[in-house]
């Protein structure tokens, strides 16, 4: 396995000369002391403190809620690099909503073989119940947040699409009020594009989903609730676009319409941003175990009556197991090539791919088809002995169930960590608000495996975030 220092470093820390684009950064940087550093660090957590991010872990007997570790040196991307950027992944969603109606519709890249039709229709995520369904200005995936890494020469590929319900946006627009915060003066000298305004385009972008006939729509953040990982983020778009967050509980349906609970009386929804999962929306179609949902929602938006987004199965798109045909969906529905790749992937459904992955799991990177959070997958090169017999037998059981890719040479950024600066692995999660006009705020969220040597990000599992500079 690779050290640290032989993978693509977005700053070279051994003394080489820092690229242009972040020269004056780094001028500004070795001027200041670890002592300075080390008291801005503590501050931004008290900040962070104060605004009240933090998430739960799942399976964490404590239950309680920790603070997402913030990294104090931003990662810095050109404006050219970004330019290409916001290109492949404008492209790479257009093609994924494309999909999306198609499999709920006429189903023509399935009759064109270039997907196999058991890989849509016995995904979890495929939702039977709204086939057909006529979709507002046919956005299935309104918000997008499509995950990047960085490997070999320094290309960029697409790791992950997230199309259900995306999240760290508020990460991104919190970790930048605290960057200007503490540090004004490298804002001056910086010409750093700005991010802020993400939630007011969120709100142009749900509005323009309104039903037919409404001009002035309501509109609400739907919630699983307080004891949601994410919680926090719903509390702050909400507040951020000044719309109601509600949960299921505040929601009831009568005369084919959604209404909320309030203290002047129901009100009539229009737009539901949601962020719980399909299964828990509905009882009634759904989960009927679900307390989190509201019973009949379902039935009015196949009348055209309320809009959610993203709208019922767009996890389908974002199904691993689809994950290795979306560079074909681009050449199939725009016709072009695609500008991001894809990272190799090994679908073990396939009998040689599964063969393949059970001879070299100590090499490669196993994941769910329907994971996400960085749970149930397996890191072959950090594993144990035991944890990869675990897995080929899981493999071997179920192998619908997992897809494999080999354990790329993330880039990494310097990372300030115990008063020292150290290289770090980091991934890319700009956000992509896909409509009538596509909208993406230039930067996103950048997080980082703050363990040394680990390539996983996920703040579940250990990883923090960095403020995302685009800079001219």
């Amino acid at each position: 396995m690779k050290s640290t220092d032989e993978f693509f470093g977005e700053k070279n820390l051994n003394n080489a000369s820092p690229k242009v684009h972040c020269s004056k950064y780094w001028s500004w940087l070795s001027d200041q002391t670890y002592t300075e550093l080390t008291k801005a660090k503590k501050e931004a957590d008290f900040l962070f403190r104060r605004v009240g991010i933090t998430f739960n872990v799942y399976g964490d007997d404590e239950g309680a809620e920790r603070l997402i570790p913030f990294d104090l040196i931003p990662r810095i991307i050109s404006e050219k690099e970004w330019s290409r950027l916001e290109k492949g992944l404008i492209q790479r969603v257009t093609a994924l909503n494309e999909f999306t109606n198609d499999v709920y519709g006429r189903g023509m890249i399935i009759n064109a073989g270039i997907i196999p039709p058991e890989i849509v229709y016995q995904s979890s995520q495929y939702r039977p119940e709204v086939h057909g369904l006529k979709i507002p200005k046919k956005i299935y995936a309104l918000i997008s947040g499509i995950d990047l890494i960085r490997a070999g020469r320094g290309d960029f590929f697409v790791l992950e699409d997230n199309l259900r319900v995306p999240s760290g946006v508020s990460y991104m627009i919190e970790n930048r009020k605290v960057m200007m915060r503490l540090f004004p003066e490298i804002f001056a000298i910086n010409s750093v594009s700005p991010i802020e305004h993400y939630p007011d385009l969120l709100l142009k972008h749900l509005r323009a989903l309104a039903p037919i006939g409404v001009d002035e729509p309501v509109i609400v953040v739907l919630t699983p609730g307080i004891f949601n990982s994410a919680y926090f983020e719903h509390s702050y778009l909400a507040q951020q676009m000044g719309v109601e967050l509600v949960e299921g509980q505040d929601l009831f349906i009568a005369d084919d319409r959604v209404f909320m609970k309030t203290t002047a009386g129901p009100v009539r929804v229009d737009v539901i941003y949601r962020r719980i999962d399909d299964e828990y929306l509905d009882p009634l179609f759904f989960r009927s175990d679900s307390t989190i949902g509201v019973p009949g929602l379902l039935s009015v938006i196949l009348k055209g009556k309320v809009t959610i987004s993203n709208a019922i199965g767009s996890g389908v798109a974002d199904d691993k197991a689809v994950y290795p045909y979306v560079t074909e969906m681009i050449k199939f529905y725009l016709k072009e090539e695609p500008i991001l790749q894809n990272v190799k992937t090994y679908l073990c459904r396939t009998p040689r791919h599964k063969n393949y992955v059970l001879n070299n799991l100590h090499k490669l990177v196993v994941k769910e088809t329907h994971g996400a959070g960085g749970y149930g997958m397996l890191v072959g090169p950090l594993s144990t002995k035991k944890q990869i017999s675990e897995f080929k037998s899981k493999i071997s059981n179920n192998p619908n169930k997992y897809i494999a890719q080999p354990m790329l040479a993330l880039s990494t950024c310097p990372t300030f960590n115990n008063e020292r600066i150290v290289p770090r692995h980091v991934d890319l999660r700009p956000f992509i608000l896909n409509g009538e006009e596509t909208s993406i705020v230039q930067g996103g969220l950048t997080r980082v495996a703050l363990k040394e040597g680990s390539i996983v990000v996920n703040s579940s599992q250990g990883g923090g975030t960095k403020d995302t500079w685009v800079v001219k």
